[in-house]
């Protein structure tokens, strides 16, 4: 298959593009390196030092004798967006290219704008772009479990089956998310949904957990492989920025309770779950939704679970919550579509906490230290913010 990676240079974005060219596929990456612009912003760089994508792409050719070809543009720019679908004619596009961070979308009016037109123009473009040039790609774009926020209900993969007044159908589940970001998220599903069903688009969106990890079997080849490691409360996920404190002898910083529960799942099984679904297509006209997590833990737990693999001594401080959350809420997703087209998930272990360590204890001078702390508070639109973010 010829397969389109849109955001190829990030976190998740180059690893998956590696894995699917690994896998025989004939890959192209896209980006406009706005990602890495964030770090200049925010006064941080990923803890993993990463090359350009131009010597990315080299050493994997140099590696594996595999070529990836590049595209460097905007996805709101509809004239690139056009030229580059006609020019690499993919049979399936990728679609991590979007602002990722909830806390960038609640520092304040200007990123919360910010983040709805890149993530939702830009996928706008990529739609129409898709229907006038080839209906037949499949798109496989990036969601998240935040779109569902909590239900007091179970969380099925993507629509429910309902009946009111004596009438059944069949309707998108119920979003309430919880951010600027998550709401991006959401409009772009209805947009998707639309798409499906107006021009007979075919699309799988992947409503992906929290990721933890930072190495895959393909960027262990080469360090210039190396994907991104975000400690920073900002961008960096939730397991990773403990793994680094832990290392720091800093306090693990759980937000309230720490009983609020996420689906999580490991960076290698992200990778494969897009190998899945871009080899398993939807069908013309279908809308489909897969819940990309492989299991679910509290935020207190995965502290713990961090804390017990340490060698050393770690402690645990529970801050005030800087977002807005239920902390006690029921949580049961259904996550059986991509096992049933074959994912064997890694689930959370011992040995992949511990190589985490040995990664951050590699680089752990590279680590601003106020970064670590939260300095975004959701109940100030006018972005109540520490000194140094």
């Amino acid at each position: 298959m010829r397969i389109l990676v849109l955001g190829g240079d990030g976190y998740l974005g180059w690893p998956t593009a590696l894995h699917l060219s690994q896998c025989g596929h004939e890959v192209a990456v896209a980006d406009n390196f706005v990602r890495r612009q964030y770090d200049l912003e925010l006064g941080v760089d990923s803890l993993v030092p990463i090359e350009s994508l131009h010597t990315r792409v080299t050493a994997w050719q140099e590696r594996t004798g595999k070529t990836i070809e590049m595209f460097i543009g905007d996805l709101t720019d509809a004239d690139f967006t056009y030229e580059m679908i006609r020019e690499f004619r993919p049979d399936a596009v990728v679609h991590f290219a979007e602002q990722r961070a909830a806390p960038y979308s609640m520092i304040d009016r200007k990123h919360a704008v910010y983040t709805q037109t890149n993530n939702v123009v830009g996928t706008l473009n990529l739609l129409y772009a898709i229907a006038e040039i080839d209906p037949e790609i499949h798109l496989v774009k990036l969601g998240t479990m935040g779109e569902y926020g909590t239900p007091n209900i179970d969380i099925e993969e993507g629509w429910l089956e309902l009946e009111h007044k004596g009438r059944k159908d069949r309707v998108l589940y119920p979003k309430r998310p919880g951010s600027f970001y998550h709401l991006s998220k959401v409009h772009d599903s209805h947009n998707m949904e639309f798409a499906c069903r107006i021009w007979g688009l075919r699309a799988t969106d992947l409503n992906q957990g929290v990721v933890y990890g930072q190495e895959t079997p393909e960027t262990t080849l080469d360090d210039r492989l190396a994907t991104r490691f975000d400690y920073d409360a900002v961008f960096g996920t939730v397991l990773n920025r403990f793994v680094i404190q832990a290392v720091l002898g800093h306090p693990l910083t759980v937000y309230g309770s720490g009983t609020q529960t996420r689906g999580i799942i490991d960076i290698r099984d992200t990778v494969r779950c897009i190998q899945l679904a871009c080899e398993n297509p939807a069908e013309r006209g279908e809308f489909r939704v897969f819940n990309q997590m492989t299991e679910s833990m509290s935020v207190r737990d995965i502290a713990a679970t961090v804390s017990e693999s340490f060698p050393g001594e770690v402690t645990i401080d529970n801050l005030d919550n800087p977002r807005v959350e239920k902390e006690e809420h029921y949580y049961k997703v259904t996550h059986t579509g991509l096992v049933e087209l074959g994912l064997v998930p890694h689930m959370l272990s011992d040995t992949l906490i511990t190589s985490l360590f040995d990664v951050a204890k590699r680089h752990v001078d590279r680590v601003r230290e106020a970064a670590l702390m939260p300095g975004v508070n959701w109940r100030s639109p006018g972005a109540e913010r520490t000194s140094e973010r």
